[in-house]
């Protein structure tokens, strides 16, 4: 028998589907387990099936996953990721977050194509970044080069993303930057000095 999940704090995961048969479903970071139509993992029901997305039930409410997405049950009462930055004195939004679940702190910067890292803290994070491609970026300090890399999983207040665009600069970023390969994936409503992030997909 499959022991069910505490009902308080579930991370649903979509790993796969079969067809419009069965999904496979990883909660809470467990082992992946085959769910068919209509049946239950847990306190997880499958409602159906589609070719690369999945439709579930939990306490009630529905959601519909994509191959690879994450649903987390410790969410906003919209049943969406969010988090809320404040601005400082100069207008810059500061965000307390983790990477691969080493904590970090980011600057908000929709000028950043991706979310950007000084290659220290990369060496913090154990992070190998020379395995990643090389180029060239602009920088306001000039061209730098960078290494392109993929992170496992991106956090910023209530709100985790899996298999985020960064690059690791070697010089001429002292701190870490929040681009755009994590704000494509949230809508941004900013009122007076806060702004609130909200998961998209």
């Amino acid at each position: 028998m499959l022991a069910a999940p505490p009902a308080y704090a579930l991370d649903i995961q979509l790993v796969g589907t079969f067809g419009d048969q069965a999904a496979v479903l990883s909660i809470d970071g467990g082992v992946p387990k085959t769910v068919r139509s209509g049946q239950k993992l847990g306190s997880v029901t499958v409602i159906s099936v589609e070719r690369e997305r999945a439709t579930v039930e939990i306490e009630g409410k529905r959601r519909t996953l994509q191959r690879g997405q994450t649903y987390s049950s410790k969410t906003s009462s919209d049943d969406r990721q969010s988090a809320v930055l404040a601005a400082d004195s100069r207008g810059h939004f500061h965000a307390d977050g983790a990477i691969n679940g080493g904590a970090m702190r980011f600057i908000l910067d929709t000028g950043a194509t991706s979310v950007a890292l000084p290659a220290a803290e990369a060496v913090r994070l154990g992070i190998d970044y020379r395995k990643g491609s090389r180029g060239m970026i602009h920088t306001a300090n000039g061209p730098a080069p960078a290494y392109r890399v993929k992170l496992d999983t991106v956090r910023v207040g209530g709100i985790e993303l899996q298999n985020v665009d960064a690059l690791v600069l070697e010089q001429g970023l002292d701190v870490a930057l929040l681009g755009m390969s994590f704000l494509n994936r949230v809508e941004m409503k900013r009122e007076g000095e806060t702004m609130t992030l909200i998961r998209r997909f």
